[in-house]
């Protein structure tokens, strides 16, 4: 299927997941939301022997796990995320053969060049920092970003090479980990909104569906940008901000690069349909809405430091969906039930700003055919790395959100960290700076590092 322009706009395709028969009646874990977060956590958790049901408002992977650019990368990640991204990195490199299918997994490595003085400075200082973590990328010379971007015209004054980065197809990975987890005992429940928790004694003892209750003494949610409506449900403070994005796939095309590629100003990523998905980075829409403007102080380094990139407006946000002002009961239909997909519309003149960016840094490019775009909402908090941590105020409540589109590439081991600290084992990493409390507890959260 092809677009018939830059500005017609559909939502990714994404493999297909069969949903269990009736909830079960109790579980020890029940998750929240369907994105690769959840579904990681869902089978890093029956790993461990625990029953696990899965709930999903829409479609498993059907919001921003299958809009992502499917880079899996430690390259630029902010140093207090790099830990959790390299065990994600190891994880990727055994889960397909571990799940028997294909995920698109490949180690084939991200390039960055620029021409711009202030991004050398910038990365150079970051791989610096980052072999303390023994995270060792090549900072490379104006012929060494040249001799890596073959057929680019741009006049390169260096560059950043990660050889152990990877990607991956989202449109594979999160159902792959759900059937995967199927196997393992996790059930699987689509179409089937949590509208809130049940509590005895302050403590989670039950989810609310729309078809039904579950008994357990322990939740995740892993909601994207409907966490933070769902949590405030229940009182619970969460500044959470989403970000509509647009990325778009092409028709197959010449190879310029076999993994990921970050020009000024476009990036894009090899997929294995012989196309590339290409993002804009830092590019994005921002509506005004209650959410917004409830958590405004606590964005406000993070604006100042990505205004540039950014437009604003009103629209449905403000009424609807997952920023909006919103009640309902627990025997009523919920706001999550109203819309199952949140599936924006692709922004046609950053359609045609990646086109014409790639013509101009390759001519090999020219003329190339959209076979999909799409919009997305990405879940961002104040300082750009995710909440994944126990919510002290409800004990048996634990969130892995706000993954400020790193989530795909870190999803592995940001579910295997979820896992591990509802289980009450020892973390795969230092959970520290993901804890909730940051959050409210008037920490500093300055601005976000690395993207």
């Amino acid at each position: 299927m092809t677009d018939k322009g830059p500005g017609v706009s559909m939502s990714p395709s994404v493999q297909a997941v069969a949903s269990d028969e009736g909830l079960p009646a109790t579980a020890d874990v029940v998750v929240i939301g369907g994105g690769i977060a959840g579904c990681a956590a869902a089978y890093a958790l029956a790993k461990k022997g625990h029953s696990v049901a899965l709930v999903e408002k829409g479609r498993v992977g059907g919001e921003q796990t299958s809009r992502n650019w499917g880079w899996c990368r430690q390259q630029h990640r902010d140093l207090r995320e790099l830990p959790l991204a390299m065990k994600s990195l190891a994880i990727w490199g055994d889960l397909g053969r571990e799940l028997g299918v294909e995920l698109g997994f490949r180690r084939t490595g991200i390039v960055y060049v620029t021409d711009r003085p202030a991004d050398l400075a910038m990365w150079e200082a970051w791989t610096l920092r980052a072999r303390d973590h023994q995270m060792h990328s090549r900072v490379l010379s104006p012929a060494e970003a040249k001799a890596l971007t073959p057929g680019s015209t741009g006049d390169w004054i260096g560059g950043i090479h990660s050889p152990t980065d990877g990607r991956a197809e989202p449109s594979l990975a999160g159902p792959a980990i759900a059937e995967g987890a199927r196997r393992l005992g996790v059930t699987i429940h689509q179409d089937c909104a949590a509208r809130g928790l049940e509590t005895e004694a302050g403590k989670v003892s039950g989810v609310i569906t729309e078809k039904g209750a579950i008994r357990t003494r322990a939740v995740l949610c892993a909601g994207g940008v409907w966490s933070s409506l769902f949590c405030r449900r229940h009182g619970i403070r969460l500044p959470q901000a989403g970000v509509r994005s647009t990325s778009f796939a092409t028709a197959a095309a010449p190879t310029v690069t076999d993994g990921g590629l970050s020009l000024p100003d476009v990036t894009i990523r090899r997929r294995l349909d012989g196309g590339y998905t290409v993002g804009l980075g830092g590019r994005g829409l921002v509506e005004l809405s209650p959410q917004g403007l409830m958590y405004a102080r606590q964005f406000w380094p993070t604006f100042k430091k990505r205004r540039a990139g950014l437009k604003f407006g009103i629209g449905r946000s403000f009424f609807e969906g997952p920023e909006a002002l919103a009640r309902w009961s627990f025997d009523g239909v919920s706001p999550f039930e109203r819309q199952r997909t949140l599936d924006p519309a692709a922004d046609p003149d950053l359609v045609k700003q990646g086109l014409t960016k790639l013509a101009e840094h390759y001519p090999a490019l020219a003329g190339l055919q959209v076979a999909q775009s799409w919009g997305g909402m990405i879940d961002s908090t104040p300082d750009g790395i995710p909440v994944i941590s126990a919510v002290d105020t409800m004990p048996g409540l634990y969130l892995s959100t706000g993954y400020t589109g790193h989530g795909f590439g870190i999803g592995p081991a940001a579910g295997r960290l979820a896992a591990d600290l509802i289980a009450g084992d020892p973390p795969i990493v230092d959970p520290y700076p993901f804890r909730y409390s940051r959050m409210i507890d008037g920490t500093n959260l300055g601005e976000p590092g690395m993207m």
